[in-house]
């Protein structure tokens, strides 16, 4: 059965799920924030199978996520760099990381450590504000009615 697209959804999430949306292609994004480059570095440390990694590298490159930059070091060798597009998913990965952390911890191991480099300070929980800079909830939010009019089985 093949995997349904959405493409055409009027649902962002949707959309953005068609990009990164896999489990294998958001690892391949977090490794690439962590500064893995080269195709053997991430199947090291991601335990990848070859053929799927190359297609979750593809799929990253085609979609803009990240760029294949040929570095030239004896022959033909290439690196996967973060674009713009693909760093602008680190709130998203971290959101990510948080919500694991506290719904579905590692066992007998402490949640990741992570710093402000400039600070030393914890990296706080992610969190949706409003226009004042206030965090808000799913309870503080509505869609307004011209926004909803799409197709309401495709609005997440």
């Amino acid at each position: 059965m093949a995997r349904k697209r959405f493409d055409d959804s009027s649902c962002s999430v949707a959309r953005a799920l068609n990009q990164v949306g896999d489990w294998w292609s958001l690892l391949v994004v977090l490794h690439a924030m962590y500064g893995t480059r080269r195709f053997v570095d991430f199947q090291k440390e991601l335990g990848i199978a070859k053929n799927i990694l190359c297609d979750r590298l593809a799929r990253l490159v085609d979609n803009g996520v990240l760029k294949k930059v040929e570095v030239g070091e004896h022959g033909s060798r290439f690196e996967y760099r973060l674009t713009e597009k693909g760093r602008d998913l680190f709130p998203v990965v971290i959101a990510l990381r948080q919500w694991g952390d506290k719904w579905n911890p590692a066992p007998d191991e402490a949640p990741l450590d992570l710093r402000d480099r400039a600070t030393g300070l914890p990296i706080p929980t992610v969190q949706v504000q409003n226009a004042k800079g206030e965090p808000i909830t799913i309870r503080d939010i509505f869609v307004p009615a011209a926004s909803a009019s799409g197709n309401k089985k495709d609005s997440a």
